[in-house]
């Protein structure tokens, strides 16, 4: 008799076990259809504001201070000058270009060593992506003169890095080259130099889309004045504001320059 009564309550058990599991319904899997929808929507949007939108960089040199600092990082505006496609060369059409004065995100036309000189750019990189300011746009004609540098005739305001001593470093270099071929002679501005300096160049035309970009820091710059014009379809975009920014050499963050505008 004990037999069957254990026999006999062992099913009414396991039914009611079995009839509370079931009326959980059945378990959700750990990545569901709407799960990796939404996953992937998140993945698109980022993706399309990074792509399309807005980018951040960081300034590794001294080129641009005191306006931009090594360790500042950025975020830029893609869309007003034309973003770019990943993995082409393919641009999105902007809705506004460069002006002159503007800061402005390039990538750097071919940078080549001369063979048999110091080479001023880095062997590793031929193209970098660099922040300068276009000092001159496409039909401007644009010179430097003791150091002062001009557009149109117009003495614009000097290198934040100048110095006291601008012709200390007035060198002149097999980099300079170049200019020749866009200098501009008979003009108002008079004639160019028999061989250009760092100090002392043009005058020299910009071509049709292409502009003319140096450092603010202009004795600690690598730029237009050795690889040429920049291409408007070389530009990735305008810087907006310093997100970030961290003091390399005193090891401490700058909270003072935390979300600054770019000027």
């Amino acid at each position: 008799m004990a037999a069957k009564k254990r026999s006999s309550s062992s099913p009414s058990k396991k039914s009611v076990v079995a009839n509370a599991r079931s009326s959980r319904g059945p378990r959700e899997p750990l990545f569901s259809r709407a799960s990796l929808t939404s996953l992937a929507s998140a993945v698109a949007i980022f993706l399309f504001i990074r792509v399309f939108l807005i980018a951040a960089y960081h300034i590794p040199s001294e080129s641009m201070e005191p306006t931009l600092l090594v360790g500042d990082f950025l975020f830029v505006d893609e869309l007003s000058y034309g973003a770019h496609i990943p993995f082409t060369n393919l641009k999105v059409p902007g809705f506004t270009s460069p002006k002159r004065g503007s800061i402005v995100v390039y990538e750097s036309p071919p940078q080549r060593c001369i063979p048999n000189t110091s080479c001023v750019f880095d062997p590793n990189d031929s193209t970098p992506v660099v922040v300068k300011r276009a000092v001159a746009i496409a039909g401007d004609t644009v010179y430097m003169r003791q150091g002062m540098l001009y557009v149109n005739g117009i003495a614009q305001r000097q290198g934040f890095g100048a110095g006291a001593q601008p012709l200390a470093q007035d060198d002149s270099s097999p980099y300079y080259a170049w200019q020749h071929r866009f200098e501009v002679k008979g003009s108002r501005f008079g004639p160019p130099p028999a061989t250009p300096t760092h100090d002392n160049w043009g005058p020299l035309l910009v071509p049709p889309r292409h502009l003319m970009s140096m450092g603010d820091n202009r004795y600690q710059s690598v730029d237009g004045r050795y690889y040429g014009f920049a291409p408007l379809a070389n530009v990735r975009g305008r810087p907006l504001f310093i997100y970030f920014s961290f003091d390399t050499q005193d090891w401490k963050l700058r909270f003072d320059r935390f979300f600054s505008i770019i000027r």
